[in-house]
């Protein structure tokens, strides 16, 4: 594999100006921020679902759901090795590559999901006893579990399949396996946590039910798509679980950094959330519910900045991959200015928003204090945010700088955001508002290194081999 870097790379003009380009980007943007919106929706509708059925119940299922957000993050982290170095050998019109890195993502995220099975099979309690004490809330996310934890290999390998057809320009069949995931969720989840229409009353356990049922039925729309309807990626017109020692190397040259910064960030959120729910005071409480209703909308406005790294990833790996010089650093800096664009646009729609959406709630008056003023203060997040996220996931890591990433987001969440989260809340013990932006505060101070990085040029390396 030759990782090469140049500093020979001459300007087309400042902005891109090939109309290709801009329709594919968006073409991919779209039908991921759809997929990405009802994906977060199903997790919505289960929320509600549950909390009107038992707050016991909810809180043993939002228990069990930091488990799978390590799933979660592993499954993108798989996906995005796949699209970085995929779409390097897509560029260049080689898919007999693109279908064999695709067979060891697959290999991949069977392993890691079978691993989280096991692990949650075997220590289930000692697992939820890490995020809670409450016996009632542990028996009812071990309940949850029991069942839940079948989802995790079909929940990755799902993801895996449909990165790869993202790939090479297949997006629209996601969204529309999205579509009906929420819709089998939503009408299992209905029977069977309530028992309607003479079906048995299961609580929790009628939610993991259709969960499974919805991640089953997930894979095998895909799997069929794939193999009896896809006209590009052909996945089955060769072994491609035959991949030989060299590809599955560069495989795993490029996921591993990106799997270890995923992860080690993944870990540190329910620490940051943590932070809120022991602050000193009387705050405390209210602190934990206005965040969990500001930051409710913050992840739905944020579901449009993934599916922007997302796309941005699938174009620049492609752009690289073709040894477009002329074309790269033009491609960078126009993704990197709609970043920014993006950014603004979605903090003044949260802004003019936050007040007619705190009330529908019903909060004491100070959560409702708290609320808006953690809002206005995720205004500003949101904008550095859509700039580095994209801009970092996408330009950098999508043009196989995975190195720059792991430091950067190593270095800024443990020896930076973490240490002055804390201190903010319990040594300075700084308002509820500021403690947040403390948290936070990686989304805006990581753009400047981002963008010194974009300016240098050592991010643009070429990942694939001349023969596979």
């Amino acid at each position: 594999m030759t990782e090469k870097t140049t500093d020979q790379y001459v300007n087309e003009t400042f902005f891109t100006k090939d109309r290709t380009f801009y329709r594919q980007l968006f073409s991919i943007f779209t039908m991921v921020a759809l997929q990405n919106l009802v994906a977060y929706s199903v997790n919505m509708i289960d929320n509600v679902m549950m909390g009107s059925y038992s707050q016991t119940a909810l809180s043993g299922a939002a228990t069990v759901n930091q488990i799978f957000f390590l799933v979660q993050q592993t499954a993108i982290s798989v996906c995005d090795a796949n699209i970085i170095l995929a779409s390097q050998y897509y560029g260049q019109g080689r898919m007999s590559p693109v279908r064999k890195v695709t067979g060891v993502s697959l290999k991949l995220g069977l392993g890691c999901g079978l691993f989280f099975m096991a692990v949650c099979g075997l220590f289930p309690v000692q697992l939820l006893h890490f995020f809670t004490r409450d016996a009632a809330i542990v028996q009812q996310g071990q309940m949850y579990l029991q069942i839940m934890l079948f989802t995790f290999p079909l929940f990755i390998l799902t993801n895996v399949l449909m990165a790869a057809l993202r790939c090479v320009g297949t997006v629209k069949i996601s969204f529309y396996i999205s579509v009906v995931s929420l819709i089998i969720n939503t009408c299992i989840n209905y029977v069977l946590i309530f028992g309607r229409f003479g079906f048995p009353e299961m609580g929790i356990r009628g939610a993991a039910v259709g969960t499974l049922t919805a991640r089953a039925v997930e894979l095998l729309i895909v799997f069929c798509y794939v193999r009896f309807r896809d006209r590009k990626l052909l996945l089955f017109s060769e072994n491609f679980l035959s991949c030989g020692r060299q590809l599955t190397g560069d495989f795993l040259r490029v996921a591993a950094p990106v799997i270890m910064a995923s992860l080690l960030w993944a870990v540190s959120v329910p620490m940051q959330t943590a932070i809120l729910g022991h602050l000193p005071g009387p705050d405390a409480s209210d602190a934990i519910a206005a965040n969990s209703v500001a930051t409710t909308f913050y992840q739905y406005l944020k579901v449009v900045v993934r599916a922007m790294a997302s796309a941005t990833a699938v174009v620049m790996g492609q752009t690289v991959g073709k040894g477009d010089l002329r074309r790269i650093r033009s491609d960078a800096r126009t993704v990197s200015v709609l970043n920014l664009c993006v950014g603004i646009v979605l903090a003044v729609i949260l802004f003019l928003l936050h007040g007619p959406l705190l009330s529908r709630y019903s909060l004491t008056p100070n959560a409702m204090r708290l609320a808006n003023q953690i809002m206005i203060v995720m205004c500003f997040v949101m904008v550095g945010m859509a700039y580095q996220m994209p801009v970092c996931n996408g330009v950098l890591r999508g043009s196989g700088d995975t190195r720059f990433s792991l430091i950067l987001n190593t270095v800024s969440v443990w020896a930076i955001v973490m240490p002055l989260s804390l201190l903010a809340a319990f040594v300075w013990q700084l308002p509820v508002p500021l403690v947040v932006l403390c948290i936070q505060s990686d989304q805006i101070f990581k753009g400047l290194p981002i963008f010194l990085r974009v300016r240098s040029g050592k991010w643009i390396k070429h990942l694939t081999r001349d023969e596979t």
